[in-house]
C-alpha cells in the first residue's frame, strides 16, 4: 500500500507552515456557514465545513485544487491512501471516484477551500511558462502535495479577497490564478500540464473520460471506448485502469451512482427516475449496485436527503 505524503520538513517550515493554516482557519471560518461545499463570490472557489467525523464515503471531486485549513481527510483510491491535512493539499486533475474519510468535530470542524481548474486558465498559464517538453513519466491524477510557503501565502490571499465583495470583483481573477500558478509549479505540475498539453495515453484517456461525463447515461462498450481514444481495447483498458485504478465497466457504474446520490438528494427525483436519468434500464439492479456501492438503499438516501459528502 502507497501511503503519502512524503518527507518531514524541518521544524521552522512546521511552524511557518502551522501559522498559515490557523490564519486561513480563521478567514475561512465567518463564510462556511454549513455542512459540505459553500459557494463564494467566485464561481471557481468553494469553501468546505464539516463538523464531524465522515466515515469512508464514495464520493468524486470535480478537478481541482483542495487546501485543508483545518482538519485532515484520508482519500482512498485504488491500493493507495492518500492523506491531506494543514500541511498538504489536494491535486485532483481529473474526475475519479474513490472514498474519502474526513476527521473533524463541532470544536474544530474540517475547514478548507476548493478552487476548480479552468483548463482555459491552465493552457494559458502553460503556454506562458514555455517550460520543457512533457515528462515521459506518467502523471498520477491524484496526490497530496507538500504545502510550501509561497502556496500558502497565495491561498490566504484568496481567502481574504473572499471578505470583500469590491476585492472579488478587482482582483478575484487574479487570485484563482495565483494559486493555480503555484500549484504548476509543484509536485503535481506535471499531471496539470498533462491535461492541456495532448500528448500520449494520458492525454486520450483524459478525453475519453470528459466524453464519459457528458453522456454517462448512454450505453458503451469498452471496444467503443477504445476507439474513441484511438487504441486497442486491450492497450486501452490497461491505461483506464492505471491511471483511474478501476475499469472502464466499474468507472461507469460508480460515475452513474454518484450522479443518482445527487439527484435524489434533491428531492425532484425518486428512485425510479433517478435510475433512468443516469442509464440503468432495470430499477432492481440499481437498487443493488446503489446499495452495495454506498450501504444504504437509494430510498433511504433520498428520505435522508443525504448529498455527496466533502
Amino acid at each position: 500500500m502507497i501511503l503519502e505524503p512524503g518527507i518531514d520538513s524541518p521544524m521552522s517550515s512546521m511552524d511557518t507552515a502551522a501559522s498559515s493554516a490557523h490564519t486561513l482557519a480563521e478567514l475561512i471560518a465567518p463564510l462556511a456557514r454549513h455542512a459540505g461545499f459553500n459557494a463564494t463570490r467566485l464561481d471557481q472557489v468553494a469553501l468546505l465545513h464539516l463538523g464531524r467525523h465522515q466515515t469512508r464515503t464514495p464520493l468524486m471531486y470535480d478537478p481541482s485544487l483542495i487546501v485543508i485549513a483545518q482538519g485532515r481527510k484520508t482519500g482512498y483510491l485504488g491500493d493507495r491512501e492518500i492523506h491531506y491535512d494543514p500541511g498538504h493539499y489536494l491535486v485532483q486533475t481529473l474526475p475519479l471516484p474513490f472514498e474519502c474519510e474526513t476527521f473533524g468535530s463541532v470544536e474544530a470542524p474540517l475547514l478548507g477551500i476548493s478552487v476548480k481548474l479552468d483548463p482555459a486558465l491552465l493552457g494559458e498559464l502553460v503556454n506562458a511558462m514555455q517550460q520543457e517538453t512533457p515528462s515521459s513519466r506518467f502523471p498520477r491524477p491524484m496526490a497530496s502535495v507538500e504545502m510550501g510557503t509561497s502556496m500558502a501565502e497565495a491561498v490566504t490571499r484568496l481567502a481574504r479577497t473572499l471578505h470583500d465583495p469590491g476585492a472579488c470583483r478587482a482582483m478575484g481573477a487574479a487570485r484563482v490564478r495565483e494559486v493555480v500558478y503555484e500549484a504548476l509549479q509543484g509536485e503535481q505540475g506535471p499531471a496539470l500540464k498533462a491535461l492541456v498539453q495532448g500528448h500520449g495515453h494520458y492525454s486520450r484517456i483524459v478525453q475519453v473520460l470528459s466524453r464519459l461525463h457528458e453522456r454517462f447515461d448512454e450505453e458503451t462498450s469498452v471496444e467503443a471506448l477504445a476507439r474513441q481514444a484511438s487504441m486497442s481495447s486491450s492497450a486501452f483498458h490497461q491505461h483506464f485502469k492505471q491511471i483511474t485504478r478501476v475499469s472502464p465497466g466499474q468507472y461507469v457504474k460508480r460515475l452513474r451512482l454518484l450522479k443518482a446520490q445527487a439527484l435524489l438528494a434533491q428531492h425532484r427525483y425518486n428512485v425510479n427516475q433517478a435510475a433512468l436519468a443516469v442509464g440503468y434500464r432495470s430499477v432492481s439492479q440499481f437498487s443493488r449496485d446503489y446499495k452495495r456501492y454506498f450501504g444504504d438503499s437509494p430510498l433511504k438516501h433520498r428520505r435522508n436527503a443525504k448529498a455527496p459528502g466533502v
